[in-house]
């Protein structure tokens, strides 16, 4: 039977969770496995925070999160409910997993040109203060040959 028909036919009773907090839970599909350290549990270069942290270090436990809000996770150490862990640095805000990862890309992005701006840079003034060869005009110097590209293919010793 279709299920709109089983719907409609009054057949289905939906199972409603018991608590608001176990539909939270539901809804928090993220799960990962991490490490308590001494200073909190470290997820996407943040440190989450809990007093109760504190009796569990160096166990393994699982982090569920809302990756649409990273101000807070929920520890669960043997598949049960340990405590709600907060981040410091993002408490005061709702900060989602995608704005995380923009920024970081964007600052990766700076970086790099930022790299590429100054090697060019060495390489004009390395260029710059190399010897002209004897008996050629300083004019008439020709530009180093570049390195033979690498195959963007990755080819095996076998072969």
């Amino acid at each position: 039977m279709p299920p709109q028909q089983r719907w409609e036919g009054g057949a289905f009773i939906p199972r409603l969770p018991d608590s608001l907090d176990q539909l939270d839970l539901l809804l928090l599909t993220v799960a990962k496995p991490r490490k308590i350290h001494p200073d909190g549990i470290h997820f996407q270069a943040l440190r989450y925070l809990d007093a109760v942290l504190a009796a569990y270090v160096g166990e393994d436990v699982v982090i569920r999160y809302d990756p649409r809000d990273m101000a807070e996770i929920r520890v669960f150490h043997h598949e049960r409910f340990l405590c709600r862990a907060i981040c410091p640095e993002l408490a005061d805000r709702t900060v989602s997993l995608k704005e995380i990862t923009a920024a970081r890309s964007a600052r990766r992005r700076d970086l790099r040109s930022q790299i590429t701006e100054r090697t060019n840079i060495v390489d004009r003034l390395i260029e710059a203060h190399q010897p002209a060869a004897p008996g050629l005009p300083i004019t008439a110097q020709a530009p180093a040959p570049k390195p033979p590209a690498k195959p963007r293919l990755k080819r095996y010793r076998e072969e």
